[in-house]
This record gives structure tokens, sequence and C-alpha cells, in this order.
């Protein structure tokens, strides 16, 4: 069974960005690589459990795996030492990504309070678009009982084939981000 997504994209976007872009092949449409979830876990090095809360809860949203993250260099004002566990993440590619984004769009940031869009000028030079959000709550994957506390995630969006944040903006538009007007 494929993605509801990634159909829509195979189908109906891939073509009106090759007509919207003047592009000649289809291979050429800007298309989206790669989901990278971020959590920081600053206690996780005090307390192990933090850091194991976190890999839970980030596992359970996305559906994969959450890999931890060690520190690359002692910083004494952060009390951080090099090696130390410090956050989670977890890449999303294929099936599961479409998935996730299909949630994120459709239930989980509508969920946010005070909701008003997303920034639409949170791209980087090369079309990649990060979100930041500030609590793991809003996904209904994630039981609210069982949360020691509250994380905030950045959310990236890395987008292929791209040759200025235009194209990246429009793909990402075409896939139903809802961007503030």
């Amino acid at each position: 069974m494929t993605a509801r997504l990634r159909e829509r994209y195979d189908k109906t976007i891939v073509p009106e960005l090759c007509k919207q872009f003047e592009l000649d092949n289809v291979m050429e449409a800007p298309r989206i690589e790669k989901i990278v979830i971020n959590m920081g876990v600053g206690d996780g090095q005090s307390d192990p459990r933090m850091m194991e809360s976190a890999v839970n809860e980030l596992t359970n949203i996305t559906g994969q795996k959450a890999c931890i993250r060690k520190a690359k260099k002692s910083i004494s004002n952060f009390k951080l030492r090099e090696g130390s566990n410090i956050a989670c993440m977890v890449t999303l590619r294929g099936e599961r990504m479409y998935e996730f984004m299909d949630r994120l769009f459709n239930v989980a940031v509508p969920r946010i309070r005070d909701f008003r869009g997303l920034p639409p000028r949170s791209f980087d030079q090369f079309g990649n678009y990060t979100i930041g959000l500030r609590e793991q709550t809003i996904f209904p994957e994630v039981n609210i009982d069982t949360v020691t506390r509250v994380r905030g995630m950045n959310i990236t969006f890395v987008v292929k084939n791209v040759t200025d944040v235009e194209q990246g903006r429009e793909l990402l538009k075409k896939f139903g981000m809802p961007f503030r007007a």
C-alpha cells in the first residue's frame, strides 16, 4: 500500500511543478528526499530516564527507532562533556516519510494552540524547510499521561532538485503544508 501523499505527488504535483517551472523532464522536479526529526534532551546526561522517555516518545511519533546523539565537544558553560547523550533523532525516507508528513499536516499541526499557519520564511538557501515545535504532545501517538517533560523538536524537510527557495516553497504548498498568509 502506497502512501496517499506519494500517489498525489506522482500523479498531480510533479506534472504541475513541471508545467509551472518549465521543466523538460519529470526527474528534474523538486522532491522531498528525507525528513529529519531532532529532539534535544539537555537533562539526558544527568538523568538517563529522561533520554529513554524522549527516545520512546520520538519512536512512537515516527514509527521508527530513534538514535541517540552524543556531544562532539565539551562546553563548560553548559556543563556539557564530550561524549554525553544530548539529543535523539530520526531520519525518515520513503513510505514512512510520506505517512509522517500526512499526519503532521492534517492531524498534529492543527492541534497547535493559537495556530495561524507555519512561517513561510523558514527556508535555507538550498530550499530545505525547518519547523520548530514547542511540544511533542500535539501528536496523537503520544500518551499525555506518560509524558514526564514537555519537549520541543525540530523537523527538517530536505528537498532535492531545487534551484531556488521558491521551488521548495511551492512543493511544500502543493503537499498541503499550512503556510501563514
